[in-house]
Formats: structure tokens, sequence, C-alpha cells
């Protein structure tokens, strides 16, 4: 996949769009009257998950903002140009779909905050390619506004020389309090207690950032953080070297820093990397450290070449020169089992997603034609580790059981996206949660948990004051649609912050948490570190 560079252009938020009418986003799921084609699969799926209905999400609203055109999104609802406040009742809404719907003349668009437990901005002067959430030691689970958290950024700035990796605290991340569910078993599953929450966000509380840069010659491509060692970093620059840095210094004098105060980028930091590898023959993007074996680090390059890195005593790396060869055309993503200390996942340009044993180079274990396109990412799902979900460039997104990895044995497939899937993760505390950003400008979150019931959606649409008319092929298990910003990049759940999402784009960062991702503790039989 071509790595666009960031085009400029307006922010939009998401609307209801007919008159004065807000469509919550609870009408759009239990109206809709689609089901997938690939039925079967996605029955026996929604079992693997603990199948939940849709129904059980009443609180959700559908929503997306800008918080750069603050101008328009001072009212939530949408005003059109000689609208009358006619009766919902007698004329059903319409849910307006993002790439298929025109803004008429007089429309706007339009949010809802409530759509949302905390929803801020904010940028690191450039725009962003990659970023990663840095894992902290101030709590594993942590519920309670006001929130921090730590990342690091890769620039995409004008010109080379002026590139830099953005090391971020950001402080009070304010919000609605909701407290944590933890997972019952079937016999007794709990419902999300959304309803206990009644503290509103304070509007006027802002978020606090601090900022270090270390200059970095080149875009970054993409960026990781070490789980084991959170302040270990590798790059891939658009120059072709990987790079693994040591942000600990920057990272404490945040930490001792006052959160309270604002600060904006001190001068550019000078720092030698730990190592860096010239061995790649192009550039690339695909990079993943293991969460098995501390220190241990794959990348991959557009010449279709993976590289492994182990670590070595002095904290230096021994580099095989020998790389992994299966692909016929770019690497563009990896991932390390998350129980497998020597197998990973690749995919490529070629349309394919494969598997690998560590200690085989000339070929992988399996390799299956996933898409007919690009396949620009993927995502090992840590608490269900048969699972891995595929992002192609024609906007599709699959889900596949490796217990039965072969072409088109898809457990989902879905076409809702209408351009190239950027970004996928997995949700770190629910197993059947993941996460989707596309150039469509558009981030979704779906729950394969989730199926439809007839009954339970004529019940509660029967109880609604307001009617909507969803769109055929609106998916059940669209859980979340967030919009507002262009061009978006890359998205991470935030591992000690259940339901909280990073997102980069053109305009720069977003952080929220939906009001209808439940909060929920996973059974853990092990170490907590699952979480991570």
């Amino acid at each position: 996949m071509e790595i666009d560079r960031y085009t400029t252009g307006s922010c939009i938020a998401l609307l209801s769009l007919h008159h004065n009418t807000f469509i919550s986003w609870t009408a759009v799921m239990l109206i809709t009257s689609a089901w997938t084609k690939n039925s079967l699969s996605l029955q026996l799926l929604s079992e693997f998950f603990r199948f939940r209905f849709s129904p059980l999400l009443l609180h959700s609203t559908i929503m997306a903002r800008t918080l750069k055109r603050k101008k328009i999104l001072k009212k939530s609802k949408v005003k059109s140009k000689g609208a009358s406040s006619s009766n919902p009742q007698q004329n059903p809404a319409k849910v307006w779909q993002p790439g298929v719907d025109m803004i008429n003349e007089g429309e706007e668009l339009q949010f809802d905050r409530s759509a949302y437990d905390c929803l801020h901005a904010f940028n690191v002067g450039w725009p962003c390619l990659s970023f990663d959430i840095i894992r902290d030691e101030q709590g594993l689970v942590r519920t309670g506004f006001p929130h921090s958290l730590y990342c690091v950024a890769g620039t995409q700035a004008e010109d080379a020389s002026s590139n830099s990796i953005g090391i971020v605290r950001l402080s009070n991340i304010s919000g609605k309090k909701r407290n944590l569910v933890p997972m019952q078993s079937d016999d007794n599953e709990s419902e999300s207690d959304s309803d206990s929450s009644s503290d509103e966000e304070d509007e006027d509380s802002k978020p606090v950032m601090q900022l270090r840069m270390v200059a970095h010659q080149g875009c970054v491509n993409r960026i990781r953080s070490m789980m084991q060692e959170p302040h270990i970093c590798a790059t891939w620059g658009e120059n072709g070297y990987v790079q693994v840095w040591d942000f600990r210094s920057h990272l404490n004098s945040l930490a001792a820093s006052d959160p309270e105060v604002s600060t904006g980028a001190c001068a550019t930091i000078r720092q030698a990397p730990l190592h860096i590898f010239t061995g790649h023959k192009d550039e690339g993007y695909a990079l993943d450290w293991s969460s098995i074996t501390p220190g241990r680090l794959l990348s991959g390059d557009c010449k279709s070449c993976i590289h492994l890195w182990n670590p070595t005593s002095g904290g230096k790396w021994a580099i095989d020169k020998e790389p992994f060869k299966g692909h016929s055309a770019s690497v563009e993503d990896l991932q390390w089992s998350p129980t497998e200390g020597d197998v990973f996942a690749s995919c490529s340009v070629d349309g394919r997603v494969a598997i690998w044993d560590a200690r085989v180079r000339n070929q992988p274990a399996v390799s299956v034609k996933a898409h007919n396109s690009d396949v620009n990412v993927i995502s090992w799902n840590r608490l269900a580790s048969c699972m891995i979900a595929s992002g192609s460039d024609d906007g599709s997104l699959s889900i596949w059981d490796l217990r039965s990895f072969k072409e088109d044995s898809f457990v989902a497939h879905f076409q809702y996206h209408k351009q190239p899937i950027t970004s996928i993760e997995w949700s770190p505390h629910e197993a059947s949660t993941l996460a989707v950003s596309s150039s469509d400008d558009q981030l979704t979150i779906w729950d394969l948990s989730l199926e439809r019931d007839a009954e339970e959606e004529a019940e509660f649409k029967a109880k609604l004051k307001q009617q909507a008319d969803a769109p055929e092929d609106l998916p059940p298990q669209l859980l979340f649609v967030h919009q507002g910003q262009k061009s978006l990049k890359e998205l991470h759940w935030h591992g000690q912050i259940p339901g909280m999402l990073l997102s980069t784009a053109h305009d720069g960062f977003n952080v929220f948490i939906p009001s209808n991702v439940e909060m929920t503790l996973p059974e853990l039989t092990g170490s907590l570190s699952k979480l991570g």
C-alpha cells in the first residue's frame, strides 16, 4: 500500500440528518434489517465470543465530531434552512452514511457529546503517521477520571531535517464517571452500568500536554514501544533505517514535571540511537516487538524482506543478514504471536497473510490469499489467540480462525469502509471487540459477539420516541462510528484504561472513550499482563 502524504482539508463532524432530529445509534443498531452474507460463520463467531444481542447497548448514540470547527458544534441538533419542527414519529429520519449520502444546502454536521465518556484533541506540531502508547506505572486497570497517559509519536514534516519523535505526557483527561464491569458467566451475565454514572464531564476542563522532541532524520513511518521496557522504542524511517532508542530520561523528566502546567516542546534534542540497522534495501512500515521475549524485534520492508532482531548484551541487537522470504511484494505489517515465542504473522501487498516459524526463513508455515488487493494491516487477538484480523486496500475487513486457516475460510468479512483500511487493533479488554480506521475518515468499533434479535428489535423500536430508517446493509456488529479527523492513519487502545482509544490523523490526535463500549475486565486465569 502506498502511504499517501497527508492532504489538507476541513474536518467534519457526524450528524443526524433530518430536519431537527438527532438519530440514536441505538436506533441504527436495532432497526437495521440486514444480516451479512456469511451468517453461519458469524453465528459461530458470536457463540465463540459469548454472543450478546445488540439491544443490550441501549445507551449508545451515533456520533463523530470535530474540535476545530467549534462554531458549528454549539448546538446538538442539525439545522436545516426552512425546516419545520415536524413530529419525528410522523416523518422518520434517515441515518446519514458518510461517503454515501451528500450534505444538502442548509444542512450541517453535528455530534452528540453524550456518545462519548470523554473526547479530547491534541497535536505535536506536525502530522504523525504513527504513534504508540507507553505502558506506565500508574495502575494496571484505571477507570477514574481524570486520566493521564504517555505516548510516543513520529512526525511527518515538510522537509526531512525537521522531523522528530515526540514524547508526550497528557494529563487531566476529564470525562464522565463509569464503573468497571467484571465479566460474568453466561448464566449470570452483567450488562454495562452506564446508568450508574451520573457525573457529567466538566467541559471547561482541558487536558494538559507536556512534550519532549528528539530529532529524527526523515519521516517516521512507524514507531513502536517495547512492552517489557516501554522506554525502549523502535522507529522505521523513510530513509530506510530502523533505529532503536532509549527515552528513559525524557519520560522521567515528564513524570517529574508539574501535571497542571502545559508546556510546549523545548528545543529539539539531539540524541544518538542505541542501534541503527541499515541492512534493509528499501524503506518499510512493518515493525513489532515480541510480547513473549523481551527485546526481540521484527522489521519488514517494501522489498518483501523481513529481518529478525535478537537482543545481545550491552544494549545491542544481532540482526540476521538473511531475511525471511515468502512474500512477492511489500511487507506491510507484522505481528508476533501473543502466546508462542517463535511464531509471527505478516501481511503484504501480494494480498496474503502468512504465519511463520521464526526458526525457518525460506518459507512461511502457512500462507493464505486473504484479500483480492493489498493487505495493509493485521492484528493478533491477545485474549483469543486463535483469532487474527486483517484489513485491505479495498476497504474490507476479515476475521480469521487460525485453527482452520485457509483461503476463503474467514469467519467474518465486512465491506463497510469505502477506502483503504489504515489500522486495525483488537481490544485488550474485550476479546470480541476491535477498532478499525480507514482512509474514508471513519474510525469504527466492532463487537463480533453482537447478533440481531427480531423480537427485541421490534419491542425496543415501539418504545423509541424517534424513528429511523437504517441502511439495509448496516452490519449488526458495527458498534460505534467516530469521525471528525482528516486522513486517519493509526489507532491504538490504551491497555491500562478500559475503553480508551487514541487515533492520529492529518489534523492531530484524538483521545476518546465511547459511551457504549463496555468497560469489562476480562476473565483472567493467569497473569494480568494479558491486558497490555
